[in-house]
């Protein structure tokens, strides 16, 4: 048995004694899907810096080109056309064993729902795509309607009940986490006896800070990226494979 083949196993073996499984998903298990992430090798900050911007909710409330540029990437994002891949689904196979307590996801895709995943176990710390709010009036609404306005020649498009700068209703850098999700999750956390990370580079917070939250209530932590996390020393295993080929073989 080679090295990876041995930890390999004895991860599976953590995940079969487990009763309480917490998933903390990243970009990586998306990448597969075809969405880039943001700092690895393709990512999309490494590619193209200035993309950062976009991410930063002081610079898309003072310059209106930033929020033009967000809703041509809103438009062109591979979110509305990819499909979930081998580790999504593998966390539906998880859940259908009755062992798993959510999946904690920095993902704003809403692969894990389309490939069957509960979306009542689904926490979406960094929010979603799907939704535009209102920065001013918090009045939510189906993106498409957001595009489709973009797509009909408003580059910019305000808020229809108060005129207000819209945005997807996602988590930027500079905007803190909603605190019932936050809550929620770090409740998962404390309550978990497994935290399975998968595909995330664990330096977001507070998102990363669920690994170690988890490890301090007890849990064993695994966890699956492709390059080093900050929270590898408190993981009895760490795996370096694709995801769509680990997280199948671990549930």
């Amino acid at each position: 048995m080679s090295a990876s083949e041995d930890l390999l196993d004895r991860a599976r073996k953590l995940v079969a004694r487990a009763n309480r499984i917490a998933v903390l998903t990243g970009a990586g298990i998306s990448t597969e899907s075809g969405i880039p992430d943001f700092r690895g090798p393709n990512g999309l900050w490494t590619k193209n810096p200035g993309a950062e911007r976009m991410s930063n909710i002081q610079a898309y409330l003072a310059d209106p080109e930033v929020r033009r540029n967000s809703w041509q990437a809103r438009a062109a994002h591979p979110a509305w056309t990819a499909a979930p891949n081998a580790g999504h689904r593998a966390l539906v196979d998880l859940e259908r064993t009755g062992r798993l307590l959510a999946i904690l996801t920095q993902n704003i895709d809403g692969l894990h729902q389309r490939a069957g995943s509960n979306p009542d176990l689904v926490v979406e710390l960094h929010g979603t795509i799907s939704d535009t709010v209102c920065l001013t009036c918090d009045d939510r609404r189906p993106m498409r309607a957001a595009l489709d306005r973009v797509a009909a020649g408003e580059p910019d498009p305000p808020c229809r009940l108060c005129g207000g700068i819209l945005k997807s209703a996602t988590i930027s850098f500079g905007q803190a986490l909603d605190v019932d999700v936050l809550d929620q999750a770090r409740a998962v956390a404390r309550s978990c006896d497994l935290m399975l990370a998968a595909g995330s580079s664990l330096t977001v917070q507070p998102a990363a800070g669920l690994v170690g939250l988890a490890a301090q209530a007890g849990a064993t932590v695994v966890v699956c990226n492709g390059s080093a996390t900050p929270y590898d020393g408190l993981a009895a295993v760490v795996l370096r494979e694709p995801l769509g080929a680990t997280l199948p073989a671990l549930v």
